[in-house]
């Protein structure tokens, strides 16, 4: 099956859709896999998503939430169904997906969810909420194929047709005690082979991983890793029995560990949201930004001990390093961004345009901030107005430059074949550079000397 790249003819067909009534958007829309589903839900209001949402059956609903990615709040979904609706679609998921959506809701809501479910369903949310988001146990589902050690093939069989029945899927056989210790694992296939009346704990496996429930998930998606797991076994520290973690919840893992790597290396706060507005993006790093314009002060500072060296414009040597140091920093924050969502997902021209923007008004923002810092600097300190106008102005150019640089830089090497991740760096940095110095000393000679 090929990947599903979100196309305008999509996006129309779904808009003209909403425009009909709801036998014609559902059949439209039934037409797509989930997981595209939670694709085009990216480029639709909420509203859009709700009445979608509403209308599709209880279990391609749950299918689609589950599929769709943390930033575009999936949680939000459930807030305004009808509570008997909302209940059938949770109780379409498995037990780690509901508990990971309904955990991001307030506390009033979840118990609100919780009591409207069966008891064994809410049972076993309860009890995954109660671990940490990044633990195994935040991870686990309670879902699992256990059959105990004495039992014989044929019973062991007819067990575990009767336990899979509510399972989608399973990739071990867990074998424990009378008191759910776990005492290790058992393929399929060997219970099969195995003599009709040959019991379980002949075919044991009890070399094998597992994690306890308080384990980092970082470590739980390198032990599968290591070891090349369908699925890893969750344990208290007594050995019971208390879940399973799947490859498939592994694979989000690494790929949110990767993230949070990338931005925190390019100084962007791990908790700004790849797909997030301007506001939330400003807020991420414009501390970052002010913490590197004390580094680059201090540069500044040693060039300006020697300015009675320099020519009647020495006095700009310090500002150029300042300049073209948070120029390059910025640029490598909208690019860490831009190449991480790129590697995601291939941006269509609309997301694509929407990110080259958005870095836009980031720079603008910033610029116009830290541009101002520096304009008090050189009014106070060098007691010149005019200078203090010029930096702003360079300042602020720069980092608008910088934005477009490190978000459509990337976005053109993509189109062309070339790796953004590799080849960005080198031309953001040059632009940075460049037009950091044009603007600072071009606008200095026209308005200083």
């Amino acid at each position: 099956m090929q990947s599903f790249e979100l196309d305008k003819s999509d996006l129309l067909k779904i808009k003209r859709a909403l425009e009909e009534d709801d036998a014609a958007l559902k059949e439209l829309i039934s037409e797509y896999h989930p997981s595209e589903i939670a694709i085009l839900f990216e480029s639709l209001s909420q509203e859009s998503r709700e009445r979608i949402i509403s209308i599709l059956p209880a279990e391609l609903a749950s299918e689609v939430i589950s599929e769709m990615d943390s930033e575009f709040h999936p949680e939000k979904l459930l807030e305004n169904l009808h509570p008997e609706r909302r209940s059938e679609i949770v109780e379409e998921l498995d037990y780690d997906d509901a508990t990971d959506i309904i955990s991001q809701l307030p506390e009033e809501q979840q118990r609100e969810i919780l009591q409207e479910l069966d008891e064994e369903d809410a049972s076993n949310i309860r009890s995954l909420l109660k671990y940490e988001e990044d633990t195994a146990g935040g991870l686990m589902n309670t879902q699992v194929i256990k059959i105990n050690e004495y039992l014989i093939k044929k019973d062991a069989i007819e067990e575990i047709i009767h336990q899979s029945e509510e399972m989608e899927e399973f990739y071990t056989i867990n074998v424990i005690n009378d008191q759910n210790i776990l005492l290790g694992i058992v393929s399929l296939k060997d219970i099969i082979k195995a003599r009709n009346n040959v019991r379980i704990k002949e075919l044991i496996k009890s070399d094998f991983v597992y994690v306890k429930a308080d384990t980092d998930q970082e470590e739980v998606a390198k032990l599968i890793s290591q070891y090349n797991l369908t699925s890893i076994p969750v344990v208290d520290d007594e050995m019971h029995l208390l879940g399973r973690i799947t490859f498939d919840d592994v694979i989000d893992v690494m790929e949110e560990e990767n993230t949070e790597d990338i931005l925190k290396i390019s100084g962007v706060s791990e908790d700004e949201e790849l797909a997030g507005n301007w506001k939330e993006a400003v807020k991420s790093r414009l501390p970052w930004l002010v913490l590197n314009l004390g580094t680059a002060f201090l540069a500044a500072s040693i060039i300006r001990y020697f300015d009675s060296t320099i020519a009647s414009l020495g006095v700009l040597a310090g500002y150029m390093v300042i300049i073209a140091g948070m120029g390059g920093n910025a640029a490598t924050q909208a690019l860490a961004v831009t190449v991480r969502r790129i590697s995601l997902n291939d941006l269509s021209d609309n997301q694509a345009y929407r990110t080259v923007l958005k870095e836009f008004t980031v720079g603008l923002i910033n610029g116009a901030t830290i541009g101002f810092i520096v304009f008090l600097f050189a009014l106070f300190y060098d007691q010149n107005p005019m200078l203090g106008i010029v930096i702003f102005i360079a300042m602020t150019g720069n980092l608008i430059i910088a934005g477009i640089a490190g978000s459509a830089i990337p976005l053109v090497l993509k189109r062309v074949g070339i790796d953004p991740a590799i080849a960005s760096s080198i031309i953001i940095t040059t632009f940075t550079d460049v037009f950091g110095f044009l603007l600072l000393l071009g606008l200095a000679s026209k308005l200083i000397l």
